[in-house]
């Protein structure tokens, strides 16, 4: 899984899944993105509902797709949809079979494709010959209307053989697009199978059936699916992400067991303390890392619960790993452990802090977690940039804080004025007093 570190950073931060949280307000944990790309996030395929009827209705509205490639909501169209024809919703656009059947028979495909546009009531049938169905498909796509792009291909996909479609189609990249799309869409994942297949598109085969992992609620028959996916024809990138899923899930399933166990017999103090709210079963990786974070944070590398064992075994990025267990450790306010987490030692034996997120950041993250003024107040004063210091000492009452840095700039006025807002005869009022007083300062105003 060797990456250049640029691509680290977007290989974490680019999922939408929802990190698991421990209460109902938003927290730290809540800004974390996930970590995975495409094969994470793909979505649940929409069910398709059959429609017997002879004449459907379909509302033809919509804007062009043309150069926006709008691509129309397939869901509704399909269900509004039939083999045999389309027609409007609008009550006064009904005709009875009997009238249009009087004239559809002089509409050439060109007429046809108009009039489904303008929403008019109109049958395809009378298009028998392949060249003539060809002709109102390249009608269709030329009027960039979406929604009679679709209409025509679902009467095609019934009147052709899926060879002389496929064969036609891919001649006809928009109209490609768009059946593909309405495929996936509408969950007809053998005629898109066939379809990929005869397109040798061998990759979106392999992502089209491992999308079928998300049917699958047994976690167990879920784990031997993701197994069998892995030696599918993905890219060496996808194949490496789909290894990954199958080894997270493996490891969800081992710890959630394990803690299931431990919670039930109380045997475990944090579990007694802080019940879970979720299972870790099929959770993204950066919730797992914080899960272990909150409850196995002080375990060996050897477990596979261990966060050192899921940063090691996923390749987690040191900014990453920082930050998800900052925000678990400072959820459970046990600031030795965030003291510890950006406390760094060189070969000499020399220790100093570091904090890859920045400093301003674990300022923020302790704050939401009510860190009290004292532990705020040694990382505000890490913060290098000097108005960023003065700005977050300022506002969370780092009084100390803004008196050194007034002090270290010697500004005599802007201290003179901070003593306003300390409160009379404190430690803080003195300490600007006593400051103020010292004649071995030469202030710069």
């Amino acid at each position: 899984m060797s990456r250049a570190r640029a691509d680290e950073e977007e290989y974490w931060h680019s999922s939408k899944f929802r990190a698991f949280t421990f209460d109902d307000e938003d927290d730290e944990l809540s800004q974390l993105k996930e970590s995975k790309r495409a094969v994470n996030s793909l979505r649940d395929i929409v069910d398709d509902d059959d429609d017997d009827d002879d004449l459907e209705r379909v509302s033809w509205s919509g804007e062009p797709v043309g150069r926006r490639n709008r691509l129309p909501s397939f869901q509704s169209l399909s269900n509004a949809l039939s083999d045999t024809g389309v027609k409007n919703y609008a009550p006064e656009l009904r005709r009875p079979k009997a009238e249009y059947k009087d004239y559809s028979s002089d509409w050439s495909p060109k007429d046809t494709v108009k009039r489904m546009q303008r929403g008019k009531v109109c049958s395809l049938e009378r298009f028998r010959s392949l060249q003539d169905k060809l002709v109102l498909l390249d009608e269709a796509v030329a009027g960039h209307d979406g929604n009679v792009i679709t209409a025509v291909l679902i009467f095609l996909k019934r009147t052709l053989r899926r060879e002389i479609l496929f064969r036609e189609l891919e001649v006809r990249q928009v109209a490609l697009c768009h059946l593909i799309h309405f495929l996936k869409e509408t969950g007809e994942q053998k005629l898109l199978l066939d379809l990929l297949r005869f397109l040798d598109r061998t990759e979106e085969v392999a992502l089209s059936q491992y999308r079928e992992h998300l049917n699958i609620q047994d976690v167990e028959k879920r784990r031997e699916f993701l197994k069998g996916c892995i030696g599918l024809p993905f890219s060496a990138e996808d194949t490496s992400h789909i290894q990954d899923h199958y080894t997270l899930l493996e490891r969800q399933i081992i710890i959630e067991a394990n803690d299931r166990h431990l919670e039930t017999a109380g045997q475990s103090e944090i579990f007694r303390k802080y019940p879970r709210k979720a299972s870790i079963l099929n959770m993204p990786l950066v919730t797992t890392l914080f899960y272990s974070c909150f409850y196995h944070y002080t375990e060996a590398e050897g477990t596979f619960s261990s966060p050192t064992n899921l940063k090691k075994t996923f390749k987690i990025p040191d900014k990453q790993y920082v930050l998800t267990a900052l925000a678990a450790r400072a959820k459970l306010r046990a600031w030795d452990d965030v003291d510890a987490l950006l406390t760094t030692k060189n070969w000499l034996g020399y220790t100093k802090k570091k904090a890859p997120i920045g400093f301003h950041r674990v300022v923020e993250i302790l704050q939401r977690n009510n860190a009290p003024v004292q532990v705020l107040q040694e990382y505000v004063r890490l913060v290098e940039d000097v108005e960023t210091r003065l700005n977050l000492a300022t506002k969370y009452k780092c009084h100390d804080v803004v008196i050194e840095t007034y002090r270290d700039l010697k500004d005599r006025i802007q201290l003179t004025a901070y003593k306003c807002k300390v409160e009379r005869g404190s430690a803080e009022e003195q300490n600007i007093n006593s400051i103020l007083n010292n004649t071995q300062i030469r202030w710069k105003n």
